[in-house]
């Protein structure tokens, strides 16, 4: 019944926004680091290229986000160097584990505009019928 003292318990870490783009500090929250960690990863790691723009603010994808966790976990919790970590993920950026469900973005809904913009289009002649009642 001996436990190795030296391995940190998982963290929960929040679940992914269904956004397009996260700042460094958005994605220094939902991953659980630093954002001069995540700086640094960025030299490291050459699947890891966010988007720069004005001023070299970094915008990462949400497959970036996926990525960064990923890292995370070989790092923190399984105990890879840098080096074994890069080796542990093939050459596209994917995580060769499966990511867990838990970590993907509910799904977006599907809007069919046609429907709504009846459906506004009948709210519009029902308000126009109500001011000329008036």
């Amino acid at each position: 019944m001996s436990e190795r003292p030296n391995k940190p318990e998982p963290v929960v870490l929040p679940p992914i926004p269904a956004k397009r783009y996260f700042t460094i500090g958005e994605v220094s929250e939902l991953c659980g680091v630093k954002p001069h960690v995540l700086r640094y990863w960025e030299q490291e790691f050459t699947q890891l290229k966010p988007v720069k723009r004005r001023g070299n603010r970094r915008y990462y994808q949400h497959h970036e986000v996926l990525l960064i966790r990923r890292i995370r976990e070989l790092l923190y919790e399984q105990g890879f160097t840098i080096s074994g970590a890069r080796n542990r993920l093939d050459g596209h950026g994917h995580a060769l584990a499966p990511v867990p469900e838990a970590e993907l973005a509910p799904p977006v809904p599907t809007v069919d505009i046609a429907m709504v913009r009846a459906e506004l289009e009948s709210i519009l002649a029902l308000l126009r019928q109500g001011s000329s009642v008036v």
